[in-house]
């Protein structure tokens, strides 16, 4: 009898198996074979990732195209880290803050206070898809781009008190603005239809094709190049860097979509109808930013 491989799943390969390969192949057992025990459970992933209209026969084919393992992921982040540590570094040692025109600190209690709140949303709704998805590599991807929320919430949270030591009152009613403020409410109420978004297919496509890209250009590049023009241009370059990881986000959905049309080619339509779907929400809860950035441009 002829002893199977280690890694006997990866013999078609016909080459030995990167770090990649073995790390993130075949790490879910029951999609194929159903949970070792029936729970409650077992009927939300047979409805809402069984029952998906997203449907690819093997999951697993998809490859990020950065080939994001734990361990390459952390020496990525360890250089944007130390880059970021030392613009923030750089805020306190050269008294960036004090040269801040008053009327931009106020736009920025505004806006960059209450960013870290949808931002966490994003990072809960990557968790889910990363919770609910049919294979390993979807799973590896999805939860490291929540840790990447996770990162951006905290630069945030960090920059607020770091303003908040030369203005006490930064960031203090921040979750009232964005529970309260007409600017936010539209993005609040997208927010919150995608975290009741639970169809794997349909949360993936209105997370990373829908809400993601728009809310990353806009805060992200839009709102730093104001940033750089009103006179902060270490946040524009912290966002610079955030930017970054929203830009793998968008290579590995691209490159999981192509697989996706390639293994079933009615998976344009479902994908282009969830697009369509989510379009006037999205645009809805990015209007008012553009308007209330557009009067702040100049000066």
């Amino acid at each position: 009898m002829t002893a199977r491989r280690t890694y006997w799943h990866l013999e078609p390969l016909r080459r030995k198996p990167t770090d990649y390969d073995v790390v993130t192949s075949r790490l879910l057992y029951y999609p194929e074979r159903g949970f070792e025990v029936d729970l409650p459970i077992g009927a939300w992933y047979a409805r809402h990732q069984r029952g998906s209209p997203l449907r690819v026969n093997d999951w697993d084919g998809f490859r990020d195209p950065r080939e994001t393992t734990y361990t390459r992921y952390t020496e990525l982040q360890k250089a944007q880290e130390i880059y970021v540590d030392g613009l923030l570094e750089s805020i306190e040692m050269t008294g960036h803050d004090q040269r801040l025109h008053p009327e931009w600190v106020a736009l920025l209690d505004r806006v960059l206070a209450p960013l870290r709140y949808p931002v966490h949303a994003l990072q809960m709704a990557a968790a889910y898809v990363a919770s609910m998805a049919p294979g390993g590599r979807i799973v590896v991807a999805a939860a490291l781009q929540a840790a990447d929320e996770i990162r951006r919430v905290q630069r945030l949270a960090y920059r607020a008190a770091q303003l908040r030591q030369l203005h006490p009152h930064f960031a203090r009613e921040s979750r009232a603005t964005w529970e309260d403020d007409p600017l936010w409410q539209p993005m609040r109420a997208l927010l919150e239809r995608l975290l009741v978004t639970y169809d794997f297919g349909e949360a993936l496509v209105a997370l990373n094709l829908a809400v993601k890209p728009a809310f990353d250009r806009l805060f992200l590049i839009d709102f730093g190049e104001l940033a750089a023009r009103r006179g902060d241009e270490v946040l524009g370059k912290i966002f610079l860097s955030l930017e970054q990881d929203c830009a793998w986000h968008r290579a590995w959905t691209a490159a999981l979509v192509d697989h996706a049309i390639t293994s079933d080619p009615d998976n344009r339509a479902v994908i282009d109808g969830w697009v369509e779907t989510w379009r006037e929400p999205v645009e809805r809860a990015i209007a008012p930013f553009v308007s209330v950035l557009d009067a702040r441009s100049a000066g």
